[in-house]
């Protein structure tokens, strides 16, 4: 689903609805649609195909800053371990507060990197000093934009074709 400007509420997650959702947004005229599949939906008396690609009419804005959640942060990060700089599966993540909690440290933005088991444990519940082990990048607090940037990087398994023109139109495109 894309947004009344074509671009994808959200990339990570992708922004997508399922069929029958998608099709009763069709006929509340809700949505614009800008692709099928080759496949029909069918009742006695209607027969359409079925919507690959669908825009809202209407346009949702875009919140100004986004959520502080676990998987936020891993996205921020890039899925890389902030301290030994290596990219992990979600379920192999987990995060750090660069000052620890016990120490004064706070969960925000600027304080909590993504950081794998191994180095999480290694750095223990010691200041960055103390520990030898400094976050690559300086934490802060993302703007939406830019998380949807990173998402981008980091498209889903499996996208029917009729979705990469909308999710890579404004992308540099590699010289011939």
């Amino acid at each position: 689903m894309l947004n009344a400007d074509f671009r994808p509420l959200s990339y990570f997650p992708l922004s997508l609805w399922g069929w029958q959702d998608a099709v009763r947004a069709v006929f509340l005229n809700r949505v614009n649609i800008i692709s099928e599949y080759d496949r029909y939906v069918r009742s006695p008396s209607f027969e359409m195909r079925l919507p690959s690609v669908i825009a809202l009419k209407e346009y949702v804005p875009q919140a100004r800053r986004p959520a502080f959640t676990r998987f936020n942060v891993f996205l921020r990060d890039g899925f890389t371990c902030q301290y030994c700089g290596d990219r992990f599966p979600t379920q192999e993540l987990t995060f750090d507060h660069v000052i620890p909690r016990s120490r004064g440290g706070k969960t925000t933005w600027q304080n909590v990197v993504t950081a794998c088991a191994d180095c999480n444990l290694r750095k223990g519940n010691r200041l960055p000093s103390q520990s030898g082990m400094r976050p690559l990048e300086r934490p802060e607090q993302p703007t939406t934009f830019q998380l949807q940037e990173n998402g981008r990087a980091f498209p889903p398994n499996y996208l029917h074709k009729s979705w990469r023109d909308f999710l890579y139109w404004d992308t540099e495109l590699d010289p011939w």
